[in-house]
């Protein structure tokens, strides 16, 4: 090689190796906060927080590389969600993911700037979070958990595989979840079955206890909770009261089924997980939360115990086995 031609390319690579890793160096590391209501040990905290990772990945953001993911978690106590959240705003995130009701009212409290993208939220709207589903028109949007007619579903259930039911205790936090929001709809729904309502909110495990043990007192009853992280973290106590209480139950969220429970009818919360990490990278791109609108859950699924039926004495109609998405035997 002459003498020229070879300096003339040691002087290129010169000139683009300092390029390349000035490039490499200016490639912006972003960060994320996560604020959830379950423990970080919780095998579905767990399934549902590696959807939302996996789905961040396949659309180009990698920790490590040009992404930080900061985790809080907290032990679904409304009270105790405050400081989390005043630590998270202090990193000063480009966006938080929040995961329910009580969460993203803390966040907001403080700070209405950084970007929150929330799920397992059920009334935006009537939570002061966003103005409307179309149009959030602040620094919250994501995606929504259930309206609040989905509880006339999971009363016609608990009726459906109960012929004899004449009572149903709506059983949930009201500082964790929407709990009006969901009671109003189920009362409406309990008297065109003509199913007496009993309303049962509680706030610990002593709570739900007391509440199921009073409930069951009197016969011909069953059990349905509407999404609270309260109750999630407590599914095993709840599935054993109503085992040892013989009481029929619909639940909101498929973990109760595995872990013993009779049947629920429920969002995907992983689907959603992998949704609010569409929003959250949209908003990394630049994309403002207020013109971001609510998004609605794309996918349900009936879950059936058999076993759990078998136990409690109960037939499960073959239309309802047919149509389940799961039947866990």
């Amino acid at each position: 090689m002459r003498r020229r031609k070879f300096i003339a390319l040691l002087g290129g690579s010169a000139i683009a190796w300092p390029l390349a890793a000035r490039a490499q160096q200016s490639e912006r590391v972003r960060r994320i906060g996560v604020l959830v209501s379950l423990p970080a040990s919780d095998p579905e905290m767990q399934l549902w927080l590696a959807a939302f990772r996996k789905r961040l990945e396949s659309l180009g953001w990698s920790e490590g590389r040009n992404v930080r993911i900061d985790h809080r978690f907290y032990t679904a106590s409304a009270d105790q969600v405050q400081v989390p959240a005043r630590e998270l705003v202090a990193l000063k995130p480009d966006v938080i993911l929040a995961e329910g009701t009580s969460t993203v009212a803390a966040l907001m409290r403080e700070t209405r700037a950084i970007p929150i993208v929330f799920v397992a939220v059920s009334d935006p709207i009537g939570s002061g979070f966003i103005a409307s589903l179309n149009r959030p028109g602040g620094n919250v949007t994501g995606v929504l958990q259930y309206e609040a007619s989905i509880t006339g579903k999971w009363l016609a259930m608990l009726k459906e595989i109960t012929p004899g039911l004449a009572r149903a205790a709506l059983v949930a936090n009201p500082k964790v979840t929407a709990y009006d929001y969901f009671l109003r709809a189920a009362e409406i729904m309990a008297s065109s079955l003509a199913i007496e309502l009993v309303p049962s909110p509680v706030e610990s495990a002593a709570d739900i206890e007391h509440a199921i043990e009073s409930f069951a007192r009197a016969p011909n009853g069953g059990l349905v909770l509407p999404p609270d992280a309260t109750t999630i973290s407590q599914r095993h106590v709840i599935v054993a009261l109503a085992d040892r209480h013989r009481l029929p139950a619909v639940y909101s969220v498929r973990a109760f089924v595995a872990a013993g429970g009779l049947m629920s009818y429920n969002t995907d919360r992983s689907d959603m997980y992998r949704q609010t990490a569409s929003y959250v990278d949209r908003i990394l791109r630049g994309a403002n939360p207020a013109d971001l609108p609510v998004q609605a859950p794309t996918k349900y699924e009936t879950v059936i115990n058999l076993k759990t039926a078998k136990a409690l004495g109960l037939i499960i109609p073959s239309g309802l086995q047919v149509a389940a998405d799961e039947v866990i035997e």
